[in-house]
């Protein structure tokens, strides 16, 4: 799996209550949560997001409440990958269970700036910067994650599965 878009980029400690504030907690419909998504904190972002665009943020993206509506905003946008310095462990749960691909990577999170062309290989774990020409290695998805993601999500790699 390979992805390649423009970059969005945020600092550290961007919090779920940022992603998706939580007067908007009111419905889980992905579209309705897209509308929404980093509106807080980049009021221009859903106006300018295309798919395949990528998130690129500090240490500790998605900390905060608990809450699978953030990825699933984030996805429903339309961006194909968050890169982050570091993740709350819930929210990496959470964007894995919903199948939004996420990489941790504090190199590339600290070189990659807005607007820059950015490719990801999912399987290998190898993040270019397509503007500079850099890359970065960022460990790659375990098969069964993989499968998680290429099926949108755990439910539905589950039932893929006939479980």
């Amino acid at each position: 799996m390979k992805t390649t878009g423009t970059v969005f980029r945020y600092g550290d400690n961007v919090d779920t209550d940022v992603i998706i504030p939580a007067r908007y907690l009111n419905t889980s419909d992905p579209a309705e949560l897209a509308k929404h998504c980093m509106e807080d904190i980049d009021a221009s972002f859903v106006g300018k997001v295309q798919k395949n665009d990528l998130i690129v943020a500090g240490a500790n993206f998605g900390c905060g409440s608990s809450r699978e509506h953030a990825p699933i905003a984030i996805r429903a946008c339309g961006v194909s990958c968050v890169i982050a310095g570091s993740f709350a462990r819930i929210f990496y749960r959470n964007a894995i269970n919903i199948g939004l691909p996420i990489m941790e990577s504090p190199e590339a999170a600290a070189d990659i700036k807005p607007g820059d062309q950015v490719s990801v290989d999912f399987d290998t774990g190898l993040i270019v910067n397509e503007t500079t020409g850099r890359s970065f290695q960022s460990a790659p998805f375990p098969e069964f994650v993989t499968n998680i993601i290429r099926a949108g999500g755990l439910l539905n790699s589950l039932k893929e599965r006939g479980v």
